[in-house]
């Protein structure tokens, strides 16, 4: 939960060749989601449980099909039967002009569409998602005070995985667990975005062909179809139709005691963990013996499907996605036909329906497979068509008849790729926008990986100086002298050396270069400071493990080094330090202040950015792109968080020095001897880039020494205060606390 900060901390190696299995499962349908690394927000989780409560008080209204005026401003749907439509199709909500009023009542406010009501307006659109899109025991599960996801394409639990965006959280509210914290993003990239970074890919799996235009389109790779080992023996019937989810179900049960009055064994596929519970409440009724498979019992699912091929065995399982398992056949049940498969129900995923009639057949085995389909199920209510319904409709169906037509399940595999068609659409629409962040992504990380290995870091904050200097000519060249002078105190921590009438007389390419000079003479003024405070003690440290008899120093030693705001220990190994005279202390401070900078201003800016894409949906109200505005906006948000990030890096090295009382034993520590041994270890590993990892950990032990000695709190300079520290903000430790419960406990 964590970016990684120094070099063996990066997982990943130089991403040449990906080679996955279930390649559809990851390119395709894990693709909806980005990957995420997390860390814990402050945010209060209340306003989930009071979104909660107003939602379930809610009326919702006729689907999202039925209307057609919408407010050009606000996207609100006008006519009020309810307080909220569902589109079902593309799992979106939206409150009606009602359901705004009914909002702006429970939380006693004036107007919703107000910036500063932003997040309620968020999280009640979550607490109606959660509430009406998303289902008990079929997107997720409760178990043990918790709720877990469900892999809506391997019916698996995904232990660890949550929702993000608040989304998990409105559904702990609504199932009245505890709701936990918040996430906040630190990075974020999709699966397209990610796996488009190998230089080669390939993978395998036993239904892509589905899939072809997307993987050729979207990620440039070919879909070769393998012939099978030996012919398939398999009898796939045509679907039978009904008219009601009960017939359909009766029928079920009806080809289930018919099979296993014959001793063939029986898979029964269910697409919901609800559904494969209300068939087995049926086949017990019936007195018919069976196993259960789905997310809730998926720890005994390989022990389950080992046995499922046996003669007489019925079993239900959700969703046959890769369970990995050979169901082997005795001479007997292959006499009986072999595994009899029967869908309950055709999944929006062609795919996920060819994976589960892929149990029977395997090897050339006798096997057969049906799917039993009603005009309720919701593949056929939300994608059929109304032709296909009115031309089944026609047929005149009796109660409990079915209709097994090649044309019937023609106009079912349709309506399925309407839904693959629909979900590609939503994917590339996400992709659309991730490639916007990536562009900026590539810039940050390259920014980022060039601090982090620290090989060039003198020509970084030469350029990062530059970048700033640029930034304050260019926003105070119509200014007055006294203004632009007050700015370069602020960002650079030295005055001018140009006076009034010559900074009139220069334009703005002479101010930078002028500026920019007497910058970097300030810095490297600066670095040998640093140097020459830190120098002595570390001789002095030196000259004591010689004078004990050591013939070369070894060992880490921790320097604090403030802004007049932070302090920081900077971790050094003493060797090198006292060779180097200092200059690798310099580097090491250098590195810790580019990656901070770096993480906390590309923090902010993922947070910006999510809310200028919520913001900009809108825009479609007002016959505009969306994405087109996103593109423009993101731009300009870049920039400025790439001239907040100089400017902050900047004023923190031109303000870095060690405290006066460096010298004292309190103040420069050494590791105890077996976290010394194992800090040398991965020094000699690492050429001394953990650094800043143990950097970090030792800002607060620095800070505290530091107030155990009074001395420790007066700079040999005078201190040049930041801006002030509300209570309520982090601390700037980086212990992730408010600063009232940290640092400033006692202090405001």
């Amino acid at each position: 939960d964590n970016m990684a900060i120094y070099k063996n901390q990066l997982v990943l190696r130089g991403l040449h060749y990906a080679i996955i299995d279930e390649v559809d499962s990851i390119l395709i349908d894990e693709a909806r989601t980005p990957l995420i690394i997390s860390g814990q927000s402050d945010k209060s989780t209340r306003i989930y449980e009071a979104c909660d409560i107003l939602a379930k008080q809610m009326t919702r209204g006729k689907d999202q099909e039925q209307y057609t005026q919408v407010d050009a401003i606000m996207g609100v749907v006008q006519e009020e039967d309810g307080d909220f439509i569902v589109d079902e199709k593309d799992k979106i909500v939206n409150l009606t002009q009602q359901g705004v009023a009914k909002t702006e009542r429970f939380f006693h406010i004036k107007n919703l569409a107000d910036p500063e009501n932003l997040e309620i307006q968020h999280c009640i659109i979550l607490a109606l998602r959660a509430n009406y899109l998303m289902h008990k025991d079929k997107d997720y599960i409760v178990k043990d005070g918790e709720v877990l996801i469900v892999d809506e394409f391997t019916g698996r639990v995904m232990p660890g995985r949550r929702y993000s965006d608040g989304l998990h959280q409105a559904i702990e509210a609504k199932e009245h667990v505890e709701v936990k914290r918040e996430s906040k993003t630190l990075a974020t990239i999709t699966f397209q975005n990610f796996f488009n970074k190998y230089d080669k890919k390939c993978g395998m799996t036993g239904t892509a062909i589905t899939e072809e235009q997307e993987f050729r389109e979207i990620y440039g790779m070919d879909v070769v179809s393998i012939p099978t080992n030996r012919p398939i023996a398999r009898i796939d019937r045509d679907d039978a139709v009904y008219k009601t989810k009960r017939e359909k179900l009766n029928a079920v049960v009806e080809r289930v005691k018919e099979a296993h009055a014959k001793g063939q064994p029986v898979l029964v596929g269910t697409i919901t963990i609800d559904a494969s519970e209300e068939l087995s409440r049926m086949l017990r009724k019936e007195g018919i013996q069976h196993q259960v498979l789905n997310a809730k019992y998926h720890e005994i699912e390989a022990q389950i499907i080992s046995h499922a091929g046996e003669h007489g065995t019925v079993t239900i399982a959700t969703n046959m996605a890769g369970r990995g398992t050979d169901i082997k056949l005795s001479p007997a049940v292959k006499e009986a036909g072999g595994l009899a498969i029967i869908g309950t129900e055709r999944h929006e995923s062609r795919r996920v329906d060819r994976q589960l009639r892929g149990r029977a057949g395997r090897q050339g085995d006798p096997g057969s497979s049906v799917f039993f389909v009603s005009f309720e199920d919701k593949v056929m209510r939300l994608f059929a068509g109304e032709k296909t319904v009115k031309l089944l409709d026609r047929l005149g169906l009796k109660d409990g008849e079915a209709i097994e037509s090649p044309m019937v399940t023609k106009s079912i595999e349709n309506a399925q790729k309407r839904v693959e068609e629909n979900n590609f659409g939503i994917r590339k629409h996400t992709l659309e926008y991730d490639d916007v962040v990536n562009a900026q992504r590539k810039v940050i990380y390259t920014r980022r990986r060039h601090a982090l290995m620290g090989e060039r870091i003198g020509i970084d904050i030469i350029n990062t100086i530059y970048e700033a200097v640029e930034d304050v000519v260019n926003k105070f060249n119509d200014e007055e002298y006294e203004d632009f002078k007050m700015q370069v105190l602020t960002t650079f921590a030295i005055e001018p050396q140009f006076g009034d009438d010559e900074y009139r007389k220069m334009d703005a390419g002479e101010r930078v270069d002028k500026l920019y000079d007497e910058v970097v003479a300030g810095f490297r003024r600066k670095t040998e400071r640093l140097c020459d405070v830190a120098y002595p003690v570390i001789s002095n440290i030196v000259d004591q493990q010689r004078a004990s008899g050591a013939e070369t120093p070894t060992g880490l030693i921790r320097v604090p080094i403030g802004d007049g705001r932070r302090l920081f220990g900077i971790v050094v190994d003493i060797k090198e330090a006292y060779e180097s005279q200092c200059k690798s202390l310099a580097k090491a401070w250098q590195k810790a202040v580019l990656l901070l900078s770096i993480d906390e201003n590309w923090k902010v800016h993922l947070r910006e950015l999510d809310q200028l894409r919520q913001s900009v949906q809108n825009a479609s109200y007002e016959q505009k792109d969306p994405l087109v505005i996103y593109k423009e906006e993101a731009f300009h948000l870049f920039e400025g968080m790439l001239a907040d990030l100089n400017n902050k890096a900047v004023s923190t090295l031109m303000r870095g020095a060690i405290p006066e009382s460096a010298g004292d034993p309190d103040s420069v520590q050494r590791a105890p001897e077996p976290e010394r041994n194992a800090q040398r270890q991965r020094y000699n590993a690492n050429r001394g880039d953990d650094a800043l990892e143990e950097a970090r950990r030792a800002n607060q032990a620095a800070a505290q020494s530091a107030s155990r000695n009074p001395q420790a709190q007066r700079p040999t300079a005078p201190v040049h205060v930041g801006p002030k520290i509300g209570r309520n903000d982090p601390c700037p430790c980086g212990s992730g606390k408010k600063y009232k419960n940290c640092h400033g406990r006692g202090l405001v």
